[in-house]
């Protein structure tokens, strides 16, 4: 029998999507610091994972689905790496299976190792998003995750009154890039330079490239037709870059794209405001001080589902942070050029809009405090109180 008590601890970690495999990375990092040499690493992520030694069971990219109707094509080889998955951590027998993100993916796989071996403790990291959709999840949690680390500073409080499994606040992995986000003196002047930087933000996955580029180039042509003056900057993603350069062919006004991470954060410290798809994105805008106008657009068959699942009034993180709706969002039918380009104008002026974004997003570090520790520190923290202990 092994003697877990000289034997290095095991850690299995599963990220099925960029953003969890960024989380993942670090995590791996801060157990290393923590640990040493006594823990090992075995599980399922992308690039980032892999740089910290996690060689991925199989490529993440084709569990990367967005939207209901990407699903049934996808779903034989999906429920095939489900399987493989519960089987490669049942083989590894780990001190502790850790679920990032991705719940359609990682709870389906922690249901199955929670039934065949109740032993292997779960964590999870990052919650479902309970608190817009599908509340019943939290309870139903506690029956396969043991602790639950959350990455905004409400969700405790919502998995208490939910019922959900044991809820701990870590930080959001933002917070690490506060100091890259901020502008220094001469970014500071440039947000006030003329022609003012505006980033465009179409979103990181080919399908929200196709959706909204054109959208987002006609909302660029109908402000220079009103004669406002802007110099866009439209960050993405090497893989992307390609499509993203055909899609602004034709735009009236080209941007500069720009596709590494300095030259990114660059970007964002020197700003002006900022036209983003919702999601992820629009909280880092936000910590950078950047005002913004926010859309988003899904499939008509989606957007009838959704209207009649979401219960919160904004999808926009800061806005939920917050506790108010200082960023204003364009959702379906609202997501109309006109409507971009006349709220876009608001933030691009000094106007009360535009201050009202700026005063509440100088709020959100505070609210999202984690005490000067950093958020990777505090999961790592969550994930060894969480090894068996025999």
């Amino acid at each position: 029998m092994l003697d877990r008590t000289t034997a290095p601890r095991r850690v299995f970690l599963i990220a099925a999507e960029e953003s969890g495999d960024r989380l993942g990375a670090g995590l791996i990092k801060a157990l290393r610091a923590r640990l040493g040499s006594n823990v090992e690493f075995a599980g399922i992520g992308g690039h980032r994972m892999a740089e910290q030694g996690v060689a991925s069971l199989f490529p993440t990219d084709e569990l990367s689905i967005i939207g209901f109707a990407a699903i049934p094509k996808r779903l034989p080889a999906i429920l095939r790496r489900i399987r493989e998955a519960t089987d490669a951590v049942l083989s590894a027998h780990p001190d502790v299976l850790v679920i990032i993100d991705s719940p359609d993916f990682t709870h389906r796989v922690a249901r199955r190792v929670r039934t065949r071996d109740p032993s292997i403790p779960i964590v999870d990291y990052v919650s479902p998003t309970v608190w817009v959709w599908r509340p019943h999840r939290a309870k139903a949690m506690r029956a396969y995750v043991d602790s639950l680390l959350a990455v905004l500073p409400f969700e405790p409080e919502v998995h208490r009154k939910l019922n959900g499994p044991p809820c701990t606040y870590v930080g959001h992995p933002l917070l690490e890039d506060i100091d890259v986000l901020r502008p220094d003196t001469n970014e500071l002047e440039r947000r006030s330079a003329s022609p003012p930087l505006l980033l465009v933000l179409p979103g990181s996955r080919r399908s929200e490239i196709k959706r909204n580029m054109v959208a987002f180039g006609e909302t660029l042509r109908l402000l220079r037709s009103q004669d406002i003056a802007f110099e866009p900057v439209l960050p993405t993603v090497p893989h992307l870059l390609e499509s993203v350069r055909a899609a602004a062919a034709d735009w009236p006004v080209q941007p500069k794209i720009v596709v590494s991470d300095s030259d990114k954060k660059a970007a964002f410290r020197s700003a002006r405001a900022a036209l983003a798809k919702s999601g992820t994105v629009t909280l880092e805008l936000a910590l950078a001080g950047v005002p913004m106008v926010t859309a988003y657009r899904v499939t008509p068959i989606e957007a009838f589902i959704a209207r009649r699942v979401i219960q919160t009034s904004s999808v926009i993180l800061a806005n939920l942070i917050l506790g108010e709706n200082v960023v204003p969002e364009f959702l379906q039918e609202d997501f109309t050029p006109e409507n971009l380009a006349k709220a876009l104008r608001d933030v691009l002026a000094d106007t009360p809009a535009r201050q009202r974004q700026i005063d509440a997003f100088a709020r959100l570090e505070d609210i999202m405090s984690t005490d000067g520790k950093h958020p990777s520190e505090l999961a790592a923290e969550g994930v060894i109180a969480s090894l068996r202990s025999s």
